[in-house]
């Protein structure tokens, strides 16, 4: 057997702890987890304590009993874990891309201007939006019906419904996340309307 690096080392110190973590969080014992697992509760202790060497078909079987994946219970956190926003002055918008979905972003704006009173001006393209007003009153327009988004309420929808958003009475700040294809339906619209947005 190679000696283990020690990467090797805290990757394996990592995924005892996970183990142990994930099912305190489930509330199970030792004996519910190894019941579920097909293991003994000893052999699931010393698993847990590292007592006992990690064998690739028990981490399986561990991860089928606490509906996760071996990738999720053996992953490590990536070297470039923060990041900075792309900021779009012009906008009022700062976007981070999500790094485990790059289709998904996350949008950060002010919005001053309240919704357009045209219905013609109301955008519908696919994917799926989701908001939280983090300052202010937001109007959302969806489909014929309007409402109003307190500070700390969120909102979330199918972009495929006309949609718009504004503020009212003042400026209001805004996170949205939108999915690969609502991202595409805004950055078409902004394209089109030189750049007039209908907020997140």
């Amino acid at each position: 057997m190679l000696p283990m690096t020690q990467g090797d080392e805290d990757l394996d110190s990592l995924v005892r702890k996970r183990i142990r973590a994930l099912r305190v969080a489930q509330g199970w014992s030792l004996d519910e987890l190894a019941g579920r697992a097909r293991l003994s509760p000893s052999t699931l202790s010393r698993i847990e304590n590292g007592q006992r060497r990690l064998a690739l078909d028990q981490l399986v079987t561990l991860a089928r009993a606490m509906d996760t994946t071996l990738d999720q219970l053996v992953e490590t956190a990536s070297e470039d874990v923060i990041s900075s926003p792309m900021i779009d002055s012009a906008h009022q918008t700062m976007r981070w891309a999500v790094k485990a979905d790059p289709g998904m972003t996350v949008v950060r704006q002010r919005l001053t201007n309240p919704p357009p009173d045209s219905p013609s001006r109301l955008r519908a393209h696919p994917g799926r939006e989701w908001l939280v007003v983090l300052s202010g009153t937001a109007v959302l327009l969806l489909g014929n019906r309007r409402f109003r988004v307190e500070t700390n309420q969120s909102a979330e929808f199918p972009t495929m419904l006309p949609h718009a958003i504004g503020a009212e009475g003042g400026p209001c700040e805004l996170l949205g996340i939108f999915d690969r294809d609502a991202r595409r339906g805004h950055q078409r619209g902004d394209e089109k309307s030189g750049g007039e947005g209908d907020g997140v």
